[in-house]
């Protein structure tokens, strides 16, 4: 078959081109892309740009704290909107301020009003008059059934308290993607599953080169979210507007890089809203100092979710309590003198010192036996889990 020639206005794959366009390859013009297309690289970016141009216009003030959260007030009407890509959440104290904003956002794109929020980005939400309830109860099952261990004894506890992983131990797996794509799901479920942070943390880590061992310990997170899968979050409605933290580190946690672990949890009231467990990014030369970083970036999580409390138009007029059982720590974030086992963290020591000298938190002891953090730093036994 020879070559075929196509006619002018045709590219080389027999798309029609625009007018005034040539398919000639020594043609200087290009086509020039007015408005943005999906799937482009930029198509996301200017999605966002002109949703959130469009609340602007309306009346709407964007958080910064969060930059798709939005929230406008008017008279005694507050109306609250979060949006992610394309999903919407919307909250107010007035249903026709929530009436008149549907019909709106109707006219400037078009909307699938699903009616009140039940299920949102693979988050089963339930509420009542006690409070709202939070669960991935249909992804955790799912993860299970692909794993095929839904037939498989439950555990008590997600991970052996005894146990040491490493990057050298137990024989390799012949197909890494197995454990990446289970890790990366544990990863997700942790969103209302605190209890498996530390094990799903530690067994991230070993994504480059996981062994048999670490598949194994991976398993063992399944078969305790099979104990009960629908467990998740509950925000009561009843609590006391207070914010309360505590932080905890375990001091060269990892065998491989002897790096410390920062650990921390918030409560708003009774209510678990934040948590962390993370691997610190340098090597602390003692436990006060591994305690210190972990305390620092408890701080900075105080200080952003009170900005995010302010834009509910909610008061937080006390400090924040941040809770630690390390004195050697508490000590440094009181005493303002600067000494050689303290300077190289001299950031982190003027950040905390500032706050609590502001009135903005308030650090107090608490006993290693009560550190609630604690189920973030280490794998505990079934008592204390």
């Amino acid at each position: 078959m020879g070559p075929i020639t196509l006619p002018p206005g045709f590219d080389c794959k027999g798309n029609l081109l625009p007018t005034g366009c040539s398919s000639n390859k020594e043609s200087s013009k290009v086509c020039k892309l007015t408005k943005s297309l999906y799937s482009l690289k930029q198509a996301s970016r200017q999605w966002f740009s002109k949703f959130s141009t469009t609340l602007l216009n309306s009346g709407f003030s964007q958080s910064r704290s969060d930059y798709s959260f939005f929230t406008r007030v008017q008279g005694s009407s507050f109306v609250v909107l979060l949006v992610y890509v394309d999903d919407i959440i919307l909250a107010s104290n007035d249903s026709q301020a929530i009436s008149q904003l549907t019909d709106f956002l109707n006219t400037q794109f078009k909307l699938k009003d699903r009616g009140p929020l039940k299920f949102f980005l693979g988050l089963e939400v339930a509420r009542n008059t006690q409070g709202i309830s939070i669960s991935q109860c249909k992804y955790a099952l799912e993860i299970i059934d692909e794993c095929g261990l839904l037939a498989s004894k439950p555990a008590k506890f997600p991970m052996e308290s005894n146990l040491k992983l490493s990057q050298s131990d137990g024989v390799s797996l012949e197909d890494p993607l197995v454990y990446r794509r289970l890790v990366g799901r544990l990863l997700y479920l942790t969103i209302t599953w605190p209890d498996i942070s530390y094990a799903v943390q530690k067994l991230s880590q070993f994504m480059a080169h996981p062994r048999q061992t670490h598949l194994d310990a991976a398993y063992r997170v399944l078969r305790y979210l099979k104990s009960s899968p629908g467990q998740g979050i509950f925000f009561s409605a009843a609590f006391e507007l207070h914010l309360k933290a505590f932080c905890d580190s375990d001091w060269a946690g990892c065998p491989d890089t002897h790096r410390s672990i920062t650990r921390y949890c918030v409560f708003l009231g009774d209510s678990l809203i934040s948590w962390k467990s993370k691997k610190q990014q340098t090597v602390s030369r003692s436990s006060a100092e591994a305690e210190y970083r972990s305390m620092a970036s408890t701080a900075c999580e105080l200080i952003w979710l009170l900005a995010l409390l302010k834009d509910f138009n909610i008061e937080h007029p006390q400090a924040a309590l941040l809770f630690c059982d390390s004195k050697a720590t508490l000590h440094i974030a009181a005493n303002p003198v600067f000494h050689e086992r303290t300077k190289h963290i001299e950031l982190d020591c003027h950040f905390v010192r500032d706050k609590i000298q502001d009135g903005i938190i308030r650090t107090l002891h608490i006993n290693t036996q009560h550190q609630i953090a604690n189920i973030f730093t280490e794998a505990l036994a079934w008592g204390p889990f």
